[in-house]
């Protein structure tokens, strides 16, 4: 995975949403003209999925896109316009879409593990039920999207979990160990609940990097 972006360290990525036709976010009552929401990704646990997302932040891949997904359980984006069902550009020649789409390779750091295994979830590596690193233990865990069938056909669509304890409670649920958790939202994550589909991302950008950063 040579040629794809990873991160060292954590970084820190800022968005912010409006609604669509310019309606406020109510969260529990109170109105608000814009979503502000803060994330920190963790590049020791996650740094090929992570990388990856900072990458695509700094490219300006998410400005302006919608929301595409918001179901009670996940928010989720990420899938551009056109055939591609992820970023199309330069990255590893042994992981590429139909449409010239970087892929990105499943991700899973297993608790007490040196480095994360790639490629593989933790049933299939025999492991099935052992905790993560990073678990989806929490409201705005944040994990890459894939297909279902196949484990390393992430490119660039993300979701956040909208963590409930007795629906998705740690350690016991759908996605540890089958997808990457690679980072959790510290500021704003009421508005998660209210953001809608048609919702837009006006603005993404990395505001803080410990420990390395992004290369390549």
């Amino acid at each position: 995975y040579a040629a794809l972006p990873k991160l060292q360290g954590r970084a820190t990525v800022e968005m912010v949403m409006r609604k669509d036709k310019g309606a406020p976010f109510d969260i529990e009552g109170v109105n608000f003209p814009e979503a502000n929401v803060k994330m920190v990704l963790d590049g020791y646990t996650a740094p090929v999925t992570a990388g990856n997302f900072v990458d695509l932040v700094q490219r300006g891949f998410y400005t302006g896109m919608k929301i595409q997904r918001s179901d009670g359980f996940v928010v989720q984006t990420g899938d551009p316009d056109g055939d591609a069902i992820g970023f199309v550009g330069e990255g590893s020649p042994k992981l590429k879409g139909k449409s010239g789409e970087r892929l990105i390779p499943l991700e899973i750091f297993v608790k007490g593990d040196k480095a994360p295994t790639y490629g593989v979830t933790i049933e299939d590596d025999g492991r099935g039920g052992q905790p993560t690193a990073m678990p989806f233990n929490a409201y705005g865990a944040m994990g890459w999207a894939r297909d279902e069938y196949e484990a390393d056909s992430g490119s660039s669509q993300f979701f956040w979990l909208l963590f409930d304890s007795d629906l998705t409670p740690a350690g016991k649920n759908v996605l540890d160990g089958r997808y990457p958790c690679f980072g959790y939202v510290t500021e704003g994550e009421g508005f998660l609940r209210d953001l809608k589909e048609g919702d837009e991302i006006v603005s993404a950008k990395v505001t803080k990097v410990v420990g390395g950063g992004l290369y390549k």
